[in-house]
């Protein structure tokens, strides 16, 4: 199915051509359409165009009119102001590109695919081994899981890595406890849930600590373990594995209640790179771009200085010969770039880390690592706060696990089904109340702008009024409910009818979807499909509201009504599937 020319794109064109008309000399001038409440579209750039040809505007704005080919598309085009374009649409464009949409049979709803995709490699959800998931670990998951999305739909090819944190100086102690304790991690059963493995390696974790911070014949054993773990002793490994294993079954558990899919081959930690790390060091110090200093190996920057006035920089290599985070980062960009063929790298990482990653993007281009075909992003996000404004905490001043978390969203949210299930068994309201509840959760995340902190609010993340998921939800169901009673009638399309102002603007919201959609994935912003879906869901309350559809005045317009449901439905469903979020068929 070939893609639909949106109703912008179609003025756009129209425009486009009557601007080269009227002013050939100007080449192909952008008419800058945008939507407008004064008529369907205004178009603002004949002023510029004016000013750069010092021509009076509303007398070129007046020739290009008198040169637009309006009929199908254009009904009617007047000026306005010092020079502005106001255009209306025919009511039939909009219900017959809505219909070629609508007959996309791959469900795409006509949105394009990229002509030359590239390739983006997006880290995002990385958990630390043997640690509970917190609340901190939840942005990066959700976000990371919808940009993923938006860019494979739009046809990029994408490669997930979980950089998840599985090595460093933390693993002698937990290793030398298990060498001693050898049965710490055993399982009575074949097969534990999360929380099991959870506990288990919380309870060696805090026995490890209490002991390494006791004993001091322990600590020095702990640390000579270290030292085994990266020469990379066969025994220390298989040990250090055993608390990967255990990690990951928790892991997994976690994300399936997120109901995002981690794959095992995606997990790359950061001992993924270790057999880099020498080579990394090696090749900026021969290349000059970093400098042993105070036996460190350090990369220094004309712009980072402390508060003291001198320089910052980043350690590469620490001066008793340890690796920092920098080496694996670095080493990580080698492979994205020369093993995975990157055009894109995008980091879905703590705001916090900024300075890190700058110094990181800045060695791997000083080093030709990141080259200009190769860009590399770091999708920064803001902290989760309380209902006080402060980093969300327990009242113990713990940070909040993340399965407690969803546990208590999905019971709040199979709190408020309950109470509006007319028909629903008690095993549909606890399917339903968690997808509401973990929906809840992602959209208030999501409908931010990522780099911006929010209030983590579970009254208002449930509430089935205002810009929540549950409102987007029920829109959906409630049409699907409209479909399921329409007997007989079907959604057919007709071009011919008039349409009444609330259908024209859910018409012409409806299409703007692949506009929208091209835009969240080239800015990393699944904020602003969040935003484009609340006022879709919000236009069609108002349809709903003005328009009756099963009781309309004539069978053609029963028919025509119904079509614009599902094609709100169809949108709706698309666009929350790109968010990671499910739309129930029932409410």
């Amino acid at each position: 199915m070939a893609s639909v020319t949106s109703l912008s794109d179609s003025v756009h064109q129209r425009l486009a051509a009557a601007l080269s008309a009227a002013l050939p000399q100007a080449g192909s001038a952008d008419p800058l359409l945008r939507r407008s409440d004064r008529a369907d579209f205004q178009a603002n750039g004949i002023l510029a165009l004016a000013k750069k040809e010092k021509a009076n505007p509303r007398e070129l704005a007046t020739q290009v009119v008198s040169r637009v080919e309006s009929g199908e598309v254009i009904k009617d085009i007047e000026v306005s102001g010092p020079g502005f374009l106001n255009i209306t649409i025919t009511d039939r464009a909009i219900v017959e590109t809505l219909a070629a949409r609508y007959a996309d049979d791959t469900g795409r709803l006509g949105v394009p695919q990229a002509q030359q995709p590239g390739t983006t490699v997006i880290d995002y959800a990385q958990p630390n081994v043997a640690k509970e998931m917190h609340v901190g670990h939840l942005r990066s998951a959700v976000i990371g899981d919808s940009v993923m999305r938006l860019l494979e739909f739009t046809g990029e090819h994408v490669v997930r890595r979980h950089h998840i944190g599985d090595w460093g100086t933390q693993f002698g102690m937990l290793i030398q406890y298990l060498e001693e304790h050898p049965h710490e991690l055993d399982h009575k059963a074949d097969e534990i849930s999360g929380e099991e493995a959870m506990s288990n390696l919380d309870r060696l974790y805090k026995a490890a600590r209490k002991l390494f911070d006791a004993d001091e014949e322990f600590k020095t054993r702990a640390r000579r373990r270290v030292v085994d773990l990266q020469a990379g002793d066969p025994q220390t490994l298989a040990m250090w594995q055993k608390f990967v294993d255990e990690s990951k079954i928790y892991f997994f558990s976690v994300f399936e209640k997120l109901d995002m899919e981690i794959r095992d081959e995606d997990i790359v930690g950061e001992s993924g790179y270790n057999d880099m790390l020498a080579e990394t060091c090696r090749l900026l110090e021969e290349s000059g771009v970093a400098v042993r200093s105070e036996g460190a190996l350090c990369v220094f920057f004309d712009d980072i200085k402390g508060p003291d006035g001198n320089p910052v920089p980043l350690i590469v290599q620490k001066s008793d010969g340890g690796y920092g985070y920098a080496a694996t980062d670095l080493s990580a960009i080698r492979d994205r770039v020369f093993n995975l063929k990157a055009n894109n790298i995008i980091y879905v990482v703590d705001a916090r880390q900024s300075l890190h990653f700058k110094m990181v993007f800045e060695t791997a281009r000083k080093a030709g690592w990141l080259g200009d075909d190769v860009k590399a992003y770091q999708l920064a996000f803001g902290t989760v706060l309380g209902k006080d404004g402060k980093p969300f905490k327990t009242r113990e001043g713990e940070t909040v696990r993340l399965v407690d978390l969803l546990d208590e969203a999905i019971d709040r949210a199979s709190a408020v089904v309950r109470e509006k299930a007319q028909d629903l068994s008690e095993e549909e309201i606890a399917e339903r109340g968690t997808q509401v509840g973990v929906g809840a959760v992602k959209y208030a995340d999501l409908s931010t702008s990522a780099n911006r902190d929010y209030k983590f609010d579970l009254d208002q993340m449930v509430s089935l009024n205002g810009d929540t998921s549950v409102y987007l939800q029920y829109a959906y169901a409630r049409i699907q409910s409209i479909l399921r009673k329409a007997g007989a009638s079907r959604p057919v399309a007709h071009p011919e009818l008039e349409l009444h102002e609330a259908e024209r603007a859910l018409g012409l919201h409806a299409d703007a979807f692949a506009a929208t959609v091209a835009e969240a994935a080239t800015e990393y912003a699944p904020h602003k499909l969040a935003a484009y879906l609340y006022q879709l869901a919000s236009l069609y309350t108002t349809f709903y509201d003005k328009c009756p559809v099963l009781k309309a005045e004539t069978p053609e317009q029963i028919e025509n009504r119904l079509f614009l449901c599902d094609v709100t439905a169809r949108t709706l469903h698309q666009g929350m599937g790109l968010l990671g979020i499910r739309t129930p068929e029932r409410l």
